[in-house]
């Protein structure tokens, strides 16, 4: 990637984060096992940054079945219990928990509307909402959209999912455009 390249100003230098940034971060994501791992790994992050999940993301993948809700939803005392003994992973009770109890959530809201995706997306009528931020103090940390989603999901059994969770949710599966206009992505994430 060209050092020329305008990218949002939260990326900086760090080699993981711009890949992130490039490939991953506000691109529509329509895939049912994906949402389900962001979902996690947003709710993991809390309280700590970002590029601290990145790092681990692989060893979460490993740990998680591949973020399989199927088979995460199963999990039983003594794979929690490995589990808050795995290095790779943050070892915090609640968020262990809270992914097995979010992965039977998932499961059930599949059920319902057919795919956790159509649930989702139909939150923004299925196309993503187009922001046009300059900078990033011009990021909100939450909306009152991700407020009513927050609010939905946890009336559904889910946890993690407080209305910034839901925000970055929303940012990294390209729910809302947030890269700032003059980033590279800004357009291309919109087919432009």
């Amino acid at each position: 990637m060209p050092k020329e390249l305008k990218r949002c100003a939260w990326v900086g230098e760090d080699p993981l984060y711009q890949k992130y940034h490039d490939e991953e971060w506000g691109r529509p994501l329509h895939n049912d096992k994906k949402l389900f791992e962001f979902l996690i790994l947003e709710g993991a992050q809390a309280g700590l940054s970002w590029i601290t999940i990145l790092r681990k993301r692989d060893n979460y993948r490993k740990a998680f079945d591949n973020f399989d809700y199927e088979k995460v939803a199963k999990y039983n005392k003594r794979k929690i219990t490995a589990l808050l003994k795995d290095e790779g992973i943050v070892r915090n009770r609640l968020k262990i928990n809270g992914t097995v109890q979010n992965a039977k959530a998932f499961i059930a809201v599949r059920k319902e509307f057919g795919s956790f995706n159509k649930y989702i997306w139909g939150f923004v009528d299925n196309k993503p909402i187009i922001n046009k931020f300059k900078s990033m103090k011009d990021l909100p940390a939450k909306t009152e959209l991700s407020d009513i989603i927050a609010k939905d999901l946890k009336k559904r059994g889910f946890t993690f999912v407080g209305s910034t969770i839901v925000y970055a949710f929303m940012q990294a599966v390209g729910m809302v455009n947030d890269h700032e206009v003059d980033c590279f992505c800004y357009k291309e994430v919109q087919g432009k």
